[in-house]
């Protein structure tokens, strides 16, 4: 194996690990000092029928997405291998999982992109970090689709060289030579999900850590009874039992009496 460049330490060393410090600190930075901003900044009220479309596909895209990717690069090969997965199974099934998950998200942020860029009242309200943030996001979904197509016919198995990686990174022992190895649209598919991380905590992205988990256990919010036998019918001209509470004019009356 050829000896580490400079620029291979910089990109899968030394990168990643600030990327990390930025992504750790800035959340915190956030929520301590901007906490009231951390929300997706709902722009329903000015246009809702693209948004109706666009985010439950993007949403639910990028999520398949991101399990998918999870489970590439924490699932080492000799595990599947013991279970009777062979690579070339692994490899077009995780092909066309993948290629589904990512067209669902792309075709989501297109909508939502088109939605942004082109509706008056929507447009007014994006920030232009915004903007920014749905170029990135479109570009690392298009690169990952990208990656998946040219290894079609390529050798390379990602599974014994960026996963690797991934996962020594976790251990503070990561080896740059493995992703120096990988074929450059996986390169810049990581280098650009280390730009959104870098970016995460300042944007919009913050508020998929505000997921309302606490939901689920919520005990439910009983407005009124259910039980009609708790309550007797009378008709509307029947004097409430409520007391009546006095108010400045009926104190005035009694006033000249």
């Amino acid at each position: 194996m050829s000896e580490d460049t400079t620029l291979d330490i910089l990109l899968w060393t030394v990168l990643p690990y600030f990327v990390l410090a930025i992504f750790i600190l800035g959340h915190v930075w956030r929520f301590r000092t901007d906490q009231y901003t951390v929300t997706s900044r709902s722009s329903q009220l000015y246009e809702s029928k693209l948004l109706r479309f666009g985010s439950p596909l993007f949403h639910y895209g990028i999520i398949a997405v991101f399990f998918g990717h999870l489970m590439g690069l924490l699932i080492p090969q000799r595990w599947t291998d013991a279970i009777g997965i062979t690579e070339s199974m692994y490899h077009w099934g995780a092909f066309g999982m993948g290629i589904v998950a990512s067209a669902v998200a792309a075709g989501g942020i297109m909508i939502l992109a088109w939605r942004r860029t082109t509706n008056d009242r929507v447009k007014t309200v994006t920030p232009f970090g915004d903007k920014i943030m749905f170029g990135l996001l479109g570009l690392s979904i298009l690169l990952g689709i990208l990656a998946t197509l040219f290894n079609l016919q390529s050798s390379y198995n990602y599974r014994e060289g960026l996963s690797i990686w991934f996962r020594n990174f976790w251990t503070l022992n990561p080896d740059p030579s493995l992703m120096a190895a990988a074929p450059l649209f996986f390169q810049l598919h990581v280098l650009m999900a280390l730009v959104l991380f870098a970016i995460w905590p300042f944007s919009r992205l913050v508020h998929a850590f505000t997921i309302p988990f606490g939901y689920l256990n919520r005990p439910y919010i009983l407005y009124r009874s259910r039980d009609d036998s708790e309550r007797k019918p009378r008709p509307g001209w029947a004097k409430s039992d409520i007391p009546e509470v006095p108010g400045p004019a009926a104190a005035g009356r009694r006033k000249k009496t």
